[in-house]
């Protein structure tokens, strides 16, 4: 169902595949997102972290993972506003 909802909005899902938070992936990271990850996660002096609690899509009604969607753009876009201009 997320992958439909994503699809819906336009997003191009071809390639997309889960991705471990591996300590190799957090070094290479200006900015970690998590999404209700919280303290679990691994942690390196030197980055920022962002957890933003959304909501488990799994099983969740169609208009909710819409919602979740939406959510989850509403951060992305808040965030991509906070930072500086290149």
């Amino acid at each position: 169902m997320v992958a439909q909802v994503l699809t819906e909005a336009g997003v191009d899902l071809t390639d997309a595949f889960p991705k471990p938070l591996t300590d190799e992936v957090v070094q290479a990271a200006d900015i970690v997102i998590t999404m209700g990850c919280g303290d679990a996660c691994p942690v390196l002096p030197g980055r920022r972290y962002l957890d933003w609690p959304v909501t488990d899509p799994e099983g969740a009604p169609i208009a909710v993972v819409r919602s979740i969607r939406d959510e989850i753009d509403a951060h992305i876009t808040e965030l991509l506003a906070s930072l500086p201009s290149t």
